[in-house]
């Protein structure tokens, strides 16, 4: 597994959106589609805004690898399931997206997505 640098974790966590592509069966990539991300520590987090049967979301799952875009970084990445600091993540959310409306931001914060969390991580 690789780590993000310092700079990729300011420009990616202080980014409005990240495009994020998954990966085919066949090594391609899907058309990337804008979703927002939010940073806690050394990691970025993303979530499905429409629960688990969001298309993105599970190739997402199933391939576990993808591109992300976001703030001047790509990257070849991974995507990890986690139900680690659901509320932390939610408020980091919560901080970074209010200004957007309570429909919005309720799309990544509500109950219904906490199941949605990934852990996007730089592959090696």
């Amino acid at each position: 597994m690789g780590v993000w640098t310092d700079d990729e974790l300011t420009r990616i966590g202080e980014a409005r959106e990240l495009y994020v592509s998954t990966l085919r069966a066949d090594g391609s990539l899907r058309d990337a589609i804008p979703i927002w991300q939010v940073r806690m520590g050394e990691d970025i987090y993303i979530r499905s805004a429409r629960g688990p049967d969001n298309g993105w979301f599970r190739h997402a799952v199933r391939s576990g690898l993808g591109r992300i875009s976001s703030g001047g970084v790509e990257k070849d990445v991974t995507f990890e399931p986690t139900a680690e600091q659901s509320a932390e993540i939610t408020a980091a959310y919560h901080a970074k997206y209010d200004r957007y409306g309570p429909g919005p931001v309720g799309a990544v914060t509500g109950d219904d997505v906490l199941e949605t969390t990934l852990r996007v991580r730089p592959r090696a």
